[in-house]
């Protein structure tokens, strides 16, 4: 098996790390002083699991890769439509790409039986841009549990998890999710494949939608959110709007927010990925996250005031945060 992991980030490089291990053909795509670390000494994962270390290629330019079995993008959403130069060298016909994301992705209603089968989302999807570059028909979707972070370049430091969902799109158990799922576990890693991975996506994006937006309006972590009195109401009421979007769409995932809150509590002081971007001066990746949940709602004439306030404020602090880091 021949894996190309572009975006090879806290996330990506573990988890090719990890194929490699288990004797993969694995290719890392990244750049700066983290590939040049990697290039020198490999992928140095410390884990509570057992630290190891993994030597896989790794390279700025995939042309130097060439076609590959399985794609994995370790980018974020926001970077999926200006890929095609990254992700064009490695394709060949039968080329899957396993998207590491969160929040809706953009082949959410492909091969989805329904009155909204084939729907382009724009809001992930902007006029059909990520499409152009990452056909559906190529996509599994990948759910990530596990929790990492680039210590120092070429050191990935493993906090927790090692679950990593897959499933196809169109709701059958394909024999590339079996072969990818199998390479995955064979490197220590666990890898379901979901009959319909959306559950999954929806349970995912509940703390997402809500704890990213406000940790970054507010600079708080999630313990500081859910100890606030009014805060945590605000991120229950969000939830609760974004499983009646869900179950618009047909999606029932069996999870209450009170649970889901309080798994949320447990993190501790942690900062989302969200507040982590604004504080670096990156692009904030809130279009998959909370924009196409507010477009599905609309498309579903589903009612969700606070999402559309949240919505609101968060979307002005994105644009201005771009401003700033323009000027």
């Amino acid at each position: 098996m021949k894996v190309a992991v572009v975006g090879a980030g806290a996330i990506g490089a573990y988890v090719g790390a990890a194929l490699h291990r288990a004797g993969a053909e694995v290719h890392l795509i990244a750049r700066g002083p983290h590939l040049a670390a990697m290039r020198r000494d490999g992928v140095r994962v410390i884990s509570p699991r057992g630290d190891f270390t993994a030597r896989p290629a790794a390279t700025d330019d995939p042309r130097e890769v060439g076609p590959v079995d399985f794609v994995l993008l370790g980018l974020k959403a926001n970077s999926y439509a200006a890929a095609g130069p990254l992700v064009g060298p490695l394709l060949h016909d039968g080329t899957a790409v396993v998207a590491a994301q969160n929040g809706i992705p953009w082949w959410y209603f492909h091969g989805l039986p329904g009155p909204h089968t084939g729907r382009r989302i724009e809001s992930v999807d902007p006029g059909g841009a990520v499409s152009a570059t990452l056909p559906p028909a190529r996509a599994i979707g990948c759910v990530v549990y596990a929790a990492t972070e680039i210590e120092s370049p070429g050191v990935v430091r493993h906090l927790e998890g090692t679950r990593f969902s897959i499933g196809e799109p169109n709701l059958t158990v394909s024999r590339r999710c079996l072969d990818f799922s199998e390479a995955m576990r064979a490197g220590g890693l666990k890898c379901p494949v979901e009959p319909d991975l959306r559950n999954d996506i929806w349970i995912k994006l509940l703390g997402n939608i809500s704890f990213n937006p406000i940790s970054a309006l507010a600079r708080a972590t999630m313990a500081q959110i859910c100890r606030h009195r009014d805060t945590r109401s605000l991120v229950e009421s969000m939830m609760r709007e974004t499983l009646a979007v869900a179950a618009a769409v047909g999606c029932h995932p069996e999870i209450s927010v009170e649970r889901r809150i309080a798994g949320a509590e447990r993190v501790g002081d942690h900062k989302t990925s969200t507040l982590q971007d604004l504080e670096k001066g990156k692009p904030l990746e809130l279009d998959v996250l909370l924009s196409a949940v507010v477009e599905l709602a609309g498309l579903t004439t589903t009612p969700v005031p606070t999402l559309r306030a949240v919505h609101a404020l968060a979307d002005l602090l994105a644009q201005t945060s771009d401003n700033r880091s323009a000027a």
